[in-house]
């Protein structure tokens, strides 16, 4: 069989399934060699040798097949197939077994679901032959392809919808609104199954589309947005490109038209009529009217205008900007008697016209507003209107100062009462007749107290003194000459004994509390009294000023030291009044150039006063001063404090160095021995513990009994020393830790040895047994060290020896 096997080749039955009439053929084609769709070689078909190799074409099978039974597809087999049943065909790949399922014996291919082009257009599938007892591949696996054929079953959709498109009112015909487009599932390279075409299918009296571009426009030029805002248009796309039988989907396009302006303002009223009371204060609001119009937004934002020339005048009229009303004000005082009723012609326009439509008319309009002014009762009025008098200051209690005149404006004409609100008099320096409005001084009047004078004057209606008006009235007092004219100050002057004839000794001025029209002017003369006087004289210089000199030689302290020059000061009146002032002048020395020295009764001192810049340099450097004082006072306490805490928190001893060995207990000024006492008591211990040591024995023991023989000192068991150790632990860590200050070394001095220390303490202090029971002479055995210390000691034994002897 195997050698059977070597001529054989495969043949590749195909079916392609046409849409057209619904038909179907088979086609099948038989290639061979290595080049697909060429001949076998005759020569080789001669020879006996086949060339074996797949003989293929793609598959198609139709879309959404609707039949019972499973599709027919294709059909794969072997030219060497005999027809036996020992070659088994299989398939694999994508839908292999699921979607498409093989004949093993026929090779015959059928589709057993449903298939949608739009889903997934062809699967990729690999074909084999295999040996049905040894399974062994008789060919190479070879790919092919089933293709699903289109058919027109996809509508076209509109996937961007809703559509919401605008266009102007008045738009020519042809406008172009917006562009819809509707998307066809359907395979574009076959057939026309893809191709769309538009058309309007409601609302194509008003509106069209472009069948290819789908591109709306207006199909009138007559669109009125105030008739109809809105369209509601259906454009439908079928394909097939409109042909009969084609699929088509349609979708609804809204189409807003917006607002020209087109139209102008229209008051709904030829007239209007308001009323208004005559006591309403300038800017009082008396109504609204607006103007319609038809259009929307800003092309109904209006402005209004008063056109007539008496309703400029008194009334004024503003648009309200959120409503578009016009707001009718009062601009000017309204009287019930003088006009009871006002015609305003108010107009209204447009504040934005289009140019455009200018041709369909004016874009403004006019209305008549009627406004009544309603009668009041209203206070009196003061005529005329002026608030000043004058009176002069001399005039006697009760003089008339002027008259103030009130009216009542109402038709009644009531009556008027006067009246002073004497709040604004409250010295009742002015008093007012009643009915006559007449003004009287009440007291008497000083211009050099008061100059002026405001009061309020009330007018009211004789039978309603609710109806009340107020004035407020100045008077001026007018000055009289009533005072004499005064020295400005109580002058004193001084000369010099050596003083010269016609030297200027002081200038006097005077003061007058009168104020005449025509201005002040003095006249200045010696009193009477100062006839005799040959002294000084004085000299009037015209200006209201005088000056006093000199008329003789020299003058004597001695025999006159104080001289009193009287003068007399007389002003222009009328009536002209006078006053007399006296002039002090005081003889003193005097050096060579003129400064005064001294005085009998009066000593001149010129004290040196310092400038101001001085004084302040010199207050400047008191509290530079005071400041230096106060920082050194605060370093030194501040110094002296650190010190304090630096030897408080220092708590290391004082380590001392020798270079010569001590004398041991009894060298008591080589340092203080109170350092090596312990803190207990150790005569207490020394004593409870009982006598007799390890230092009994005589001179004859080895060196291994003497040593334990030393005095040796016995921590008794009840005390605690950790609290020590810990100290000393604690320090070290410090120490250890602190890398800032240089390495201190600590000596501490303490009463104990310590546990398992090696070496017995050499201290007699706290020993089992007395001096005079030790025995001292094995520390000559100690080498040269020790040899000190044993002389010591055997110093001391001897020493004991002869006291008990």
């Amino acid at each position: 069989m195997a050698k059977g096997l070597q001529g054989f080749s495969w043949t590749m039955l195909l079916l392609f399934c046409a849409i057209q009439e619904l038909g179907s053929w088979a086609m099948h084609t038989a290639v061979g060699g290595p080049g697909l769709g060429q001949p076998e070689d005759p020569a080789l078909l001669a020879g006996g040798r086949v060339k074996r190799g797949w003989v293929w074409n793609q598959f198609f099978v139709v879309e959404e097949y609707t039949g019972t039974e499973p599709l027919y597809v294709g059909k794969i087999h072997s030219d060497s197939d005999e027809g036996d049943g020992s070659i088994k065909y299989t398939i694999s790949g994508e839908g292999a077994g699921t979607i498409f399922l093989i004949d093993e014996i026929t090779g015959d291919i059928h589709a057993t679901e449903r298939l949608d082009r739009e889903q997934k257009t062809f699967y990729t599938l690999r074909a084999q032959a295999r040996d049905r007892q040894t399974d062994q591949l008789l060919e190479p696996e070879s790919e092919f392809i089933i293709k699903v054929q289109d058919i027109n079953d996809s509508e076209p959709r509109f996937l961007e919808g809703p559509y919401i498109g605008s266009v102007a009112e008045l738009s020519p015909i042809g406008t172009s609104v917006m562009q819809v487009m509707a998307s066809d599932a359907d395979d574009p390279t076959y057939g026309s199954s893809a191709r769309v075409v538009y058309s309007v299918l409601d609302g194509e009296q008003h509106f069209t589309v472009d069948s290819k571009t789908g591109v709306i426009r207006t199909a009138v030029a007559d669109l009125d947005r105030e008739t109809q805002d809105r369209y509601e248009v259906v454009i439908r796309a079928t394909d097939m490109a409109g042909q009969l039988g084609g699929l088509s989907g349609s979708t609804t396009v809204t189409i807003v038209v917006t607002d020209v302006n087109d139209n102008p303002p229209r008051f709904p009223q030829k007239m209007y009529q308001f009323s208004i009371v005559e006591t309403a204060p300038v800017g009082t609001a008396i109504g609204r009217v607006k103007a319609e119009d038809s259009d929307v937004g800003e092309n109904t934002d209006m402005t209004y205008q008063v056109k007539d020339e008496d309703g400029v005048e008194m009334f004024k009229v503003t648009t309200d900007s959120n409503t578009q009303e016009a707001i009718i004000t009062v601009q000017k005082p309204l009287d019930y008697e003088s006009k009871k009723v006002h015609t305003v012609v108010v107009e209204a326009l447009n504040k934005f016209v289009d140019p455009r439509f200018v041709d369909l008319g004016t874009f403004r309009d006019q209305t008549i507003v009627r406004v009544s002014v309603l009668d009041v009762d209203e206070p009196p009025e003061f005529r005329p209107p002026s608030n000043l008098m004058e009176v002069q200051e001399d005039a006697h209690v009760g003089s008339v100062v002027g008259v103030v005149t009130a009216l009542d404006p109402d038709t009644a004409n009531h009556p008027v009462r006067y009246a002073i609100d004497r709040s604004t008099d409250t010295e009742r320096i002015f008093d007012i007749d009643a009915k006559t409005g007449a003004i009287v001084t009440g007291k008497v009047l000083d211009r050099e107290t008061a100059g002026w004078h405001n009061i309020t004057v009330l007018a009211m209606e004789a039978d309603n003194h609710s109806q009340v008006s107020r004035a407020s009235l100045r008077i001026r007092i007018l000055d009289v000459n009533d005072n004499p004219p005064e020295l400005a100050t109580p002058y004193e002057a001084a000369v010099c004994e050596d003083a010269k004839p016609g030297q200027l000794i002081q200038t006097i001025s005077v003061v007058d509390r009168d104020e005449p029209q025509s201005g002040h002017r003095f006249y200045f003369t010696l009193a009477p009294e100062a006839t005799n006087n040959h002294h000084f004289s004085l000299l009037d210089i015209q200006d209201n000023t005088a000056a006093v000199h000199t008329q003789r030689v020299g003058f004597n302290r001695q025999e006159q030291d104080v001289y009193l020059l009287p003068i007399m000061v007389v002003d222009s009146g009328p009536p002209a009044l006078s006053s007399t002032g006296t002039l002090t002048i005081r003889v003193c020395g005097c050096d060579s150039n003129g400064a005064i020295q001294s005085c009998n009764s009066t000593a001149y001192v010129v004290s040196a006063t310092l400038s101001p810049g001085a004084l302040i340099a010199l207050l400047v450097c008191i509290l530079i001063l005071i400041v230096l004082i106060l920082l050194i006072l605060t370093l030194k306490r501040h110094h002296k404090s650190h010190l304090t805490s630096e030897d408080d928190e220092d708590m290391r001893d004082n380590v001392i160095k020798y270079n010569d060995e001590g004398g041991g207990e009894q060298d008591t000024e080589a340092y203080d021995m109170s350092a090596l006492r312990s803190l207990y008591d150790f005569s207490e211990i020394k004593g409870g513990d009982g006598g007799g040591g390890p230092g009994e024995g005589g001179l004859g023991r080895n060196p291994a009994s003497e040593l334990h023989a030393l005095p040796q000192w016995v921590q008794s068991p009840d005390l605690d020393f950790s609290v020590f150790r810990d100290y000393i632990c604690r320090k070290v860590e410090q120490a250890d830790e602190d890398l800032s200050v240089p390495p201190y070394d600590s000596f501490q001095t303490y009463a104990f040895e310590g546990s398992d220390s090696p070496v017995p303490s050499l201290s007699s202090i706290n020993t089992w047994s007395s001096g005079s029971e030790q025995d001292f002479s094995y520390l000559g055995g100690w080498g040269p060290r020790f040899r000190q210390l044993a002389a010591l000691y055997a110093g001391r034994r001897g020493e004991e020896d002869s006291e008990d002897s």
